[in-house]
């Protein structure tokens, strides 16, 4: 270890015993998902902020979607916007990097080596030390990130400005900086890329007076402003004499202005006192959800990934609610909430958000409403809104489930009239093989790619529409909903036992085999996935699809070789997300996350309680190389864990009914927002103790193989009763098994 590890430990050591009761953040650590295929960030941040300040390998590729990858030993600079966990990479706008003199060429990459040892990560703060021998910290409110710098002794210190840096498919437009003074400057990048049209505006401010600003473009140079395509500005300060330069950067959607102004964000340069602010909101994210256990390992894992689920999306307005959006208008959301963009909605509907249904109530207003404003300003609702641009970005309207379960919720703060009026909107949108959908009642293959699993997504969307149609009494929206929803029975095929694609005329596409899948939509009928996964995507009908294979039995048999059969896939151009294999489940894509809890829903509760703890000790580490099994996608892969650590989770996920797994802690208590508490206790869990013997609720014996969100929100005691061996009597009634449209 060097000594400028220990020194780091020192210090941070120090702070933390400075934090006294407020621990729980001791158990995250942000390197989780850094390495391999998670495409996590490390760098400082508060939950769901603007500013992402991290630092960039300078590599680009796939691993790199977040700018940076564990694997890596260089630094090309630190940027203020990350996307965690995403599969396209794109923002790390506003690159700064210190270095002992002037870089001579600002228009080629320059990098400089670190070292992990000499790292440091916690929520809130990084830090590293370089081999040019700066010491660089940051932390961050909102939208604002600091930085602290300490140089080495003999240097003249320089700050860079790069506003040229840009990765994957991300390349600038219109840059420039201003001076404004010998110690702030204001400056803008505009740039397109997987969103077509971003704009971000921002403003600097130094402790210590710089002696000069070179600024250049090209062969173009500048003396206090310079606007131009690749435009980069190098700080030049005095020699610090051992003292450290803060550099104050703040964000906005709107005008350099607005930047200045969330430079008060950050009283002065109160670095430490900013850090304990960010450490402090990390701390009250992670005391929604404490976890008892004498497992470091497992309570690592654990809050890691719910702080992971506190990274997107993010905040996009100013302080006052106001933004621009994609179309270059000024808006302003109602008073008191923010506008907030980057939207995985094809991953997080499926767990994230309705767990923001009980851990960020007052935040999911705020979500919500960005969603509707969107349909406002688009007219229909985002499928994967980045910074307020419709990226459309995988398959589905899944903005529908996500406004349905919180209307079925009874959330607060939705105009529930708008947010029918823009389900429906997305609903008849007219593109991505909707109108043949509704046509031909399936999407045909020979008229729009990956057609089973557009078919598959539109008709659970449709289901959550009917369900809201159902509850304003909308009867004639209910009934063209529900039919919409079985369109998974006129895929089936019952000589082969999979869902597959049909063409226009009603024939099955051919050849066929089970395992194939391709990057190429119209050679494939799957997305990021095979047959084998998407056959079993009929998450509101269960036993309806049951059904169709003959006999609830056939279908347990088709179900459990999911998991026994050969993990070899077929296509030469097969997606690189299908990771994470268990036979041909997929832990590390979204699409698998509710299978292994399908079990509940036909009477074998037992075989989830027996497959949930396996998925979880092999698909979650707690270490960056393999963190995650796949891609973490802003906040779904954590979703799951957190979810299936407690015991529970939205294998419908609008249902307003949560499935039973496998708890992994002797307890759990979760602070909702009305001021309640609901306890999840395993007696006798761990150890191999996996298997539910018997349930209580509040006292009482408890038969059912799910729990009502309204029941937890009421506050209480769920009690599990584990053993080692399966209890195959328990959750097996009709009368307690979980919804299915059709109870077949």
């Amino acid at each position: 270890m060097s000594l400028k590890t220990i020194l780091s430990g020192l210090l941070l050591s120090g702070f933390a015993l400075s934090l006294g009761a407020q621990d729980l953040t001791r158990n995250v650590d942000p390197f989780i998902g850094t390495g391999g295929h998670g495409h996590c960030y490390p760098g400082a941040t508060v939950p769901f902020g603007m500013v992402q300040l991290s630092p960039d390998n300078g590599t680009e590729g796939w691993d790199w979607c977040s700018g940076y990858n564990y694997s890596d030993s260089m630094i090309a600079g630190f940027s203020h916007m990350h996307l965690s966990g995403t599969g396209v990479g794109e923002w790390c706008d506003i690159s700064v990097m210190p270095h002992t003199g002037l870089i001579p060429d600002t228009g080629r990459l320059f990098r400089v080596k670190f070292r992990h040892e000499d790292e440091i990560s916690e929520p809130g703060y990084y830090s590293v030390i370089m081999d040019n021998l700066v010491q660089a910290g940051f932390t961050a409110t909102e939208r604002c990130g600091i930085h602290k710098y300490y140089f080495p002794s003999g240097c003249d210190p320089v700050i860079r400005f790069n506003l040229g840096f840009s990765i994957n498919y991300d390349s600038t437009v219109a840059t420039g900086i201003r001076r404004i003074s010998d110690s702030l400057i204001t400056g803008y990048r505009f740039s397109t890329g997987w969103a077509h049209v971003q704009r971000v505006y921002f403003a600097a401010s130094t402790s210590v007076s710089f002696k000069d600003l070179l600024l250049k473009d090209g062969q173009t140079k500048g003396k206090g402003e310079l606007n131009g395509h690749f435009v980069n500005g190098q700080l030049v300060f005095p020699n610090p004499l051992g003292k450290p330069i803060y550099l104050k950067v703040a964000l906005s959607t709107v005008s350099q202005e607005k930047a200045l102004a969330a430079l008060q964000e950050v009283r002065g340069y109160a670095f430490e006192e900013t850090r304990r602010q960010a450490r402090s909101k990390w701390e009250d994210e992670m005391r929604k959800i404490r976890v008892t256990t004498n497992d470091a390992h497992l309570k690592r894992i654990f809050y890691t990934a719910l702080y992971h689920t506190c990274m997107a999306p993010v905040i996009y307005s100013d302080v006052d609610g106001v933004y621009k959006n994609a179309q270059d208008s000024i808006k302003k959301m109602a008073r008191g909430q923010q506008r907030y963009t980057v939207f995985s909605l094809w991953d997080t509907f499926r767990g994230l958000n309705p767990l923001f249904t009980i851990t960020q109530e007052k935040r999911n207003r705020d979500i919500l409403n960005s969603m509707l404003a969107f349909y406002e300003e688009n007219g229909k609702l985002p499928v994967w809104d980045l910074s307020t641009w419709e990226t459309g970005c995988m398959s589905g309207y899944h903005a529908v489930p996500v406004m349905a379960d919180a209307i079925l919720k009874n959330t607060p703060g939705i105009n529930v009239a708008e947010a029918y009026a823009a389900m429906k909107a997305s609903a008849f949108q007219g593109i991505r093989g909707t109108l043949d959908y509704i046509k031909y009642g399936y999407v045909p293959q020979d008229r729009s790619g990956y057609s089973v699993t557009k078919t598959l997504e539109y008709a659970y969307d449709d289901w959550c529409i009917a369900q809201v149609a159902k509850m304003l009494h909308k009867d004639d929206d209910y009934q063209v909903f529900m039919k919409r929803a079985s369109a998974y029975k006129l895929l089936f095929d019952k000589n082969s036992g999979f869902i597959r694609a049909r063409n226009a005329d009603h024939s099955f596409t051919e050849p066929f085999n089970p395992l194939f899948s391709s990057v190429d939509e119209n050679v494939s009928g799957y997305e990021e996935g095979n047959a084998w996964q998407y056959t079993f995507f009929v998450p509101h009908d269960v036993r309806g699809l049951a059904g169709e294979f003959g006999s609830t039995d056939n279908f347990l048999r088709k179900l459990d070789s999911l998991f026994s059969i050969t993990s070899d896939g077929k296509g030469e151009a097969s997606p690189p997300d299908m990771s994470g294999l268990i036979g041909q489940y997929i832990h590390g894509n979204e699409p698998s996350h509710h299978i292994a809890y399908m079990y509940d829903f036909v009477g074998e509760p037992w075989k989830t309680q027996e497959k949930i703890p396996f998925i979880i000790d092999s698909m979650y580490h707690d270490n960056p190389g393999a963190g995650y099994a796949g891609n973490e996608d802003c906040g779904q892969m954590s979703a799951w864990a957190v979810w299936s650590m407690m015991g529970l989770y939205p294998a419908n996920p609008c249902g307003g009914e949560y499935v039973f797994g496998s708890p992994m802690f002797p307890e759990v208590s979760m602070r909702l927002a009305n001021g309640k508490t609901f306890r999840i206790v395993a007696h006798n869990c761990g150890m191999g103790k996996k298997y539910i013997q018997n349930v209580k609720l509040n006292g009482k014996n408890y038969s059912k193989v799910y729990l009502k969100h309204a029941d937890l929100q009421k506050g209480g005691t769920l009690e599990f009763f584990m053993g080692d061996t399966p209890n195959k009597q328990f959750g097996t009634a009709p009368g307690d098994l979980p919804y299915s449209a059709n109870n077949g």
